[in-house]
């Protein structure tokens, strides 16, 4: 149970993040965007804050922006009766589409014709009386209840996302995946705090009958010199300690302004099933909060720099095991959650990361895809026609889920069967 909950905070928090780059992004860029879900599935929750609606959904797993497009249009057909609500001026501000048995107060009307993105006007009888055609204007910012109940604002040409200049759809599609590595960036310098500080060349402690213990290190020497070469950090100590395979090693200790030297033999250890060597010392950490801020940032950019190489090892070598969908996640959020908070925190980031920098794959169905489009438009000075990236989108999408259901299946395999 606490692995499930574990689990969806995190990929909850990872979708919601997400997302909520490309909605603030396009809410800047005058993009409108008709609603903002948490969750999937059936509405449990809605709230209206023009012009966009906030809505919590039964199932706890992502969400996402719906942004006005032409793809996304409100559409009356003909023949279908609506309830219109007017203002002042007689202008339509309410359309309830729903065909609910509980129809909102208004006018009933069977739509002969409809246009809520360009001229904006509903056309039809009033009661259903064809003797009396009507027209109506609809005003921009009316709202539309559609047939699952949703109340939405239409989409007027002006506010929808393929009408925006291409810096501000570049600048939309980019958002997602930056918060996502931002998100990763700040969890790490979170993480930083959680745990002690870098390891200094100063000894804390000796374990009992180590190595170091028998070659009486104490508590306060620093480690200056080892087989000659001077050592500036604790890394160096363990890639030479490592490095020795067991074999004697000189050690120039400094304490008090007096140094001394001694000679100590590293001891192999299983770790992991690999041979390790080591003289059981435990490092006196820095809990400088400047050293630790580094510590966090420059974890943050060796992660980055790991993922970027993993990616470009993944086309250059595909398997289906260097690629983890919900269910693999699952299985490892459930793994981590186990071994502690710090480890959680260290886990988020480093998968915040990797969403951030995966969604910026030029692949049709990510963003990276909707950012290549933009490209080839900035390239061109003008987009693409909407039927070929309508096909692109296709394409790109049938290939994704292909390929989730691939991941998803070896996943299962590898976590639970095998």
């Amino acid at each position: 149970m606490k692995g499930i909950l574990i689990f969806l905070i995190v990929f909850g928090l990872l979708v919601f993040v997400h997302e909520f780059g490309h909605f603030i992004v396009a809410k800047k860029s005058g993009i409108l965007v008709q609603e903002f879900s948490i969750g999937m599935g059936p509405k449990l929750f809605q709230i209206r804050r023009n012009p966009t609606i906030y809505t919590i959904r039964w199932l706890p797993l992502g969400g996402y922006v719906r942004l006005a497009g032409s793809d996304d249009e409100s559409k009356l057909d003909p023949g279908m009766t609506v309830i219109l609500q007017l203002n002042d001026q007689d202008e339509v501000v309410r359309i309830d589409a729903s065909e609910s048995d509980m129809p909102i107060e208004g006018i009933p009307v069977q739509v002969t014709k409809a246009d809520l993105v360009d001229d904006l006007i509903i056309e039809g009888y009033e009661n259903g009386d064809e003797n009396k055609p009507v027209t109506y204007h609809v005003n921009h910012d009316a709202t539309i209840i559609e047939k699952n109940g949703t109340e939405l604002i239409i989409a007027p040409r002006d506010t929808q996302f393929n009408e925006a200049k291409v810096w501000q759809k570049l600048a939309t599609n980019f958002a997602g995946p930056f918060m996502n590595i931002l998100l990763g960036f700040v969890v790490f310098l979170i993480w930083t705090f959680t745990v002690p500080g870098p390891a200094t060349t100063t000894i804390q402690s000796t374990t009992n009958g180590s190595p170091a213990q028998i070659a009486k290190i104490k508590s306060g020497d620093r480690i200056v010199v080892i087989n000659g070469q001077k050592i500036n950090n604790f890394e160096q100590v363990t890639e030479k300690v490592n490095q020795s395979k067991g074999k004697s090693l000189k050690f120039e200790l400094s304490k008090d302004g007096s140094t001394r030297t001694v000679v100590i033999k590293p001891k192999a250890h299983l770790v992991q099933k690999q041979k390790v060597y080591q003289i059981g010392i435990v490092a006196k950490s820095n809990e400088n909060v400047g050293v630790k801020l580094k510590r966090g940032w420059d974890t943050a950019v060796s992660t980055t720099g790991l993922i970027f190489n993993a990616v470009g090892n993944l086309f250059r070598h595909f398997s289906l095991n260097k690629l983890s969908g919900p269910v693999g996640i699952y299985s490892q959020t459930s793994q981590v959650s186990q071994m502690g908070f710090t480890y959680v925190l260290a886990f988020l980031a480093m998968i915040s990361i990797n969403l951030g920098i995966v969604n910026l794959i030029p692949i049709p169905g990510l963003d990276g895809g909707k950012l290549l489009l933009n490209l080839i438009e900035l390239v061109r000075g003008k987009p693409i026609s909407e039927e070929h990236e309508a096909i692109v989108e296709l394409i790109g999408f049938g290939l994704l889920l292909v390929l989730i259901i691939a991941v998803t299946g070896n996943d299962i395999y590898r976590y639970f069967i095998k």
